[in-house]
């Protein structure tokens, strides 16, 4: 049975150091907030006054209860003041020599019994804890940053570590209100190795200049929900701090995908830090501010539309969910639409359906009645080509076949006008095929709208090398026109979003190919510790098992990465037929739910 905790240590108040004291101090513990002299002590104690103060202003904490919480910490300079407690947390920087060093002196200074845990995000804890002569009282306790917040805490075991301590620490988890996962002491434990893996994907994406620092970052968030773009994300995590993290997770890993982008330490050599110096990969208002404020790089307004080719009809060609919500899209955004569909029945089918969600929108008093029927009247449908031999722009979402795509653009390159654009909102294939097989390689463009069209915000803006620049100024205008925020990439497999986001999949699914720890706990760790708004495998059993090793080989023929060859989990239960929600199993049972 665990024990009930009521005597605890706190050994550096930094940041997260204080947040932690504060977590600790709110379940009724006594604590005893030690840093190495008395500068670092008043530091400590702002950040308390400050993070609780914050909090009684919003309401979330009684002045009463702050007061409380205030004086159960007692501030020290001194280890030695340590000697009474039953468990000791570690929030110092992330130097070994430094956490094994307060480690051997708690050793000396604390009871047997005592347990001792580190709050290393990325060190290993096995080697800390052989610089005490108690290694099987030795933990990692990883909370997330800032700790009164942040839900999640990685419980990190070596093999040593009594499973009486563990069971301790678990129960000290609960009482604080944090969801804790339980895993084995590896560079990254769960949630910081497959999130910098994301994040150093995304800064090698910047420095090669495939997309801009704006772009990459507005791609994650409206493109996968995500709380923060991965640059603006770095910035906030410092810059020397994941550069930190990156290195000790690749000298374990020898994964070439933890290996830091040479951008990131020339950033942390020329102090560039990130929010805490004032500039990273965004320049902001002081040190410390979270305000982005403008520099050489900010993008001016709408400049990429700049030069675009007047539209006033757009084609669309396909009749499946995707050309359903670009045609709704589209009229609602006041073009003229006309769709083309295989036969007549689906050319009703479409009709049928977008009638029906603005039928929808209107009972939710989303749109009235007049702006329905202006749309439904901007909408024509047929079953054959010609009819689009006059729009200004057409917009391809038939099936990712490449067959079937080339014989679509060799016919739109015919019938379509000269100077029309011609569009492919492909996921995956090469643009540039698309492009080719039309005979006016300068008027394709990419404009991957993401699933559900009339919802979702983000247009990727595929350039191949042949684009004209007035093709992908009109895709920028149209997209805008549109209500939705383009971002714009060169052709290359996955674009923006998906060469992000199905690499940190696979490696989620490697994770728990290896026994790592559970899916429902790595689910966990990325939505509480991340908050991302679903778990990899969640995500995985949405989108298809079969869809996303698709593009997960797509993105390791391109880039001939071994750490983007799909994980043979993947590809074993694609081939048993287990591809997600659509069959009902996945890498959960969605039959029995």
């Amino acid at each position: 049975m665990a024990r009930e905790l009521t005597e605890v240590g706190v050994v550096g108040l930094g940041t997260m150091g204080a947040g932690i004291a504060e977590v600790l101090a709110r379940a009724g513990l006594s604590v005893t907030a030690v840093d190495v002299d008395d500068v670092a002590v008043a530091r400590g104690r702002e950040h308390l006054a400050h993070s609780t103060g914050r909090a009684v202003q919003r309401g979330k904490l009684d002045p009463a209860d702050r007061d409380a919480i205030l004086e159960r910490i007692r501030f020290s300079t001194s280890l030695e003041d340590l000697a009474h407690t039953e468990l000791v947390v570690e929030a110092v920087p992330e130097r070994l020599e430094l956490k094994c060093d307060i480690f051997g002196r708690l050793d000396k200074i604390c009871p047997p019994d005592t347990i001792l845990a580190t709050n290393t995000s990325s060190l290993s804890v096995t080697e800390i804890s052989v610089a005490t002569g108690r290694p099987s009282k030795v933990i990692g306790m990883h909370f997330f940053n800032p700790a009164p917040v942040m839900k999640l805490v990685e419980v990190v075991r070596t093999v040593v570590t009594e499973p009486s301590v563990v069971e301790d620490v678990e129960a000290l988890a609960a009482r604080l209100g944090k969801v804790d996962v339980t895993i084995g002491d590896k560079a990254g434990f769960i949630a910081n190795a497959l999130l910098f893996g994301y994040l150093n994907h995304a800064v090698s994406m910047y420095e090669n200049h495939y997309a801009s620092r704006e772009d990459i970052d507005a791609a994650m968030r409206l493109g996968c929900g995500l709380p923060m773009g991965p640059l603006a994300l770095m910035d906030l995590i410092g810059i020397d701090t994941a550069y930190e993290i990156l290195d000790t997770m690749y000298k374990q890993s020898r994964n070439r995908l933890h290996a830091p982008t040479p951008i990131i330490k020339q950033m942390m050599t020329a102090g560039l830090l990130g929010r805490k110096s004032g500039r990273g990969f965004y320049t902001y208002a002081d040190r410390d501010s979270a305000e982005v404020v403008p520099d050489a790089l900010t993008p001016a307004g709408d400049a990429a539309a700049e030069g675009a080719r007047p539209v006033r009809r757009i084609g669309v060609v396909g009749s499946g969910t995707m050309a359903t919500g670009i045609i709704e899209v589209a009229a609602k955004s006041g073009y003229e639409v006309a769709f083309v569909a295989r036969t007549l029945d689906k050319v009703e089918a479409v009709q049928s359906a977008l009638t029906r969600s603005l039928d929808k929108q209107v009972v939710r008093g989303r749109l009235d009645e007049a702006a329905r029927d202006e749309a439904l009247g901007r909408v024509t449908g047929s079953a054959s080509l010609d009819d689009l031999a006059d729009v200004d722009l057409v917009i391809e979402a038939v099936v990712e076949h490449l067959g079937v795509k080339h014989a679509l653009f060799a016919n739109l390159g015919e019938i379509c006008k000269p100077g029309a654009v011609l569009a492919t909102t492909t996921s995956s294939l090469p643009v540039i095929d698309c492009a080719q097989a039309s005979g006016r390689p300068a008027d394709v463009v990419g404009l991957h709208f993401f699933n559900p069209a009339p919802v979702m915000k983000l247009v990727e803006v595929v350039s191949t090398i042949a684009t004209a620049p007035d093709v992908a100024a009109t895709a920028h205008a149209v997209s805008r026109q549109l209500g939705k925020h383009p971002v714009a990439c060169t052709d290359r497999a996955g674009f923006i979003v998906n060469a992000l986001l199905f690499p940190y999949l696979n490696d989620a699914v490697r994770m728990l190919e290896a026994h790592y720890a559970t899916a429902d706990d790595i689910d966990a760790a990325m939505k509480v510790g991340c908050g991302y708004p679903m778990g990899p495998f969640e995500l995985l059993d949405v989108v298809g098992l079969d869809v996303a090793l698709a593009i997960e080989r797509e993105l390791y023929v391109e880039f001939r990465e071994p750490g983007f060859a799909p994980a043979p989990l993947l590809e074993h239960l694609v081939t048993a037929g287990y591809v997600g929600r659509k069959t009902g199993r996945g890498f959960r049972d969605h039959a029995r739910r």
